[in-house]
């Protein structure tokens, strides 16, 4: 692993002065703590703020980049007045992805830098990404994809480096609690991250809050997914505050679902 890591490093000053796609999450947070350890100055972040983003993950994202010394700028992006991106279609990160670097690729060539990095891991080719398309439109590289790390090893040197995200659960933007098909709007999204605020407060680490709109009327019912040990752990005894908190926040019904959270679903 002690290669890998050298040989990201030296893929960090190929690219140097390098601006990194961060999103708070166990990659990103890792290549900019990287990118800053062997860079410094020559290396800023950019966050993306939209409606998709929770309030408490933008706080703890900047947070964890001052921590560690790492520069961060918070870009606006827009993709919801992109009706492909909001009428969410199978597709849709696509244009999340390349409303981002369309920003970041403006802003390197505004600020000089020479490349836009962002958190690819060597697993990833693994699963369907629709991002990756828009990352290799705007020619964003992968240094951790191209040092060969896997997740498992940046939860390892994440862990060694003391970051907050070492052992954080998979965290994807709101818009992913709403089923393809169903249109993304700053209504439904201000819902979930309310609902999942809540969830959150009674103690629960790992789960989604899924939002659903059926022909029953236009207000939208809840479906919780808890992982499993937590459902086993927590759930006792806290249910009907569950359902209650989740009807407080305007869902018409809330449906725990026994399954438990599946990862592929996220």
């Amino acid at each position: 692993m002690q290669a890998k890591l050298d040989e990201l490093h030296r893929i960090l000053r190929q690219h140097a002065p390098l601006l990194i796609a961060y999103s708070g999450g166990v990659d990103s947070a890792f290549l900019l703590a990287a990118a800053h350890r062997a860079l410094g100055d020559g290396a800023t972040g950019a966050i993306a703020d939209s409606p998709s983003l929770p309030r408490q993950a933008l706080a703890d994202a900047l947070a964890l980049a001052e921590s560690v010394g790492a520069s961060v700028e918070v870009v606006r992006t827009e993709e919801l007045a992109n009706q492909d991106y909001a009428s969410n279609p199978i597709n849709r990160c696509y244009f999340c992805k390349a409303e981002l670097f369309n920003r970041l690729d403006q802003m390197a060539r505004e600020r000089g830098f020479a490349a836009i990095a962002y958190g690819e891991n060597a697993d990833d080719a693994r699963q369907v990404r629709p991002g990756l398309r828009a990352a290799q439109e705007f020619a964003v590289v992968a240094p951790l994809k191209e040092a060969g790390l896997t997740k498992a090893e940046i939860r390892e040197l994440s862990r060694e480096m003391g970051l907050p995200t070492a052992d954080a659960p998979a965290q994807p933007c709101l818009s992913s609690r709403i089923p393809h098909g169903t249109p993304v709007s700053v209504e439904a999204l201000g819902m979930i991250e309310a609902g999942e605020a809540f969830v959150r407060s009674l103690g629960f680490r790992v789960f989604r809050v899924r939002h659903h709109m059926d022909n029953a009327g236009p207000v939208p019912r809840a479906r919780v997914l808890i992982a499993p040990a937590e459902m086993a752990a927590r759930l006792a005894g806290q249910e009907e505050a569950l359902r209650e908190g989740l009807l407080a926040v305007g869902y018409r019904e809330v449906e725990i679902d026994p399954e438990g959270y599946r990862s592929a679903l996220s």
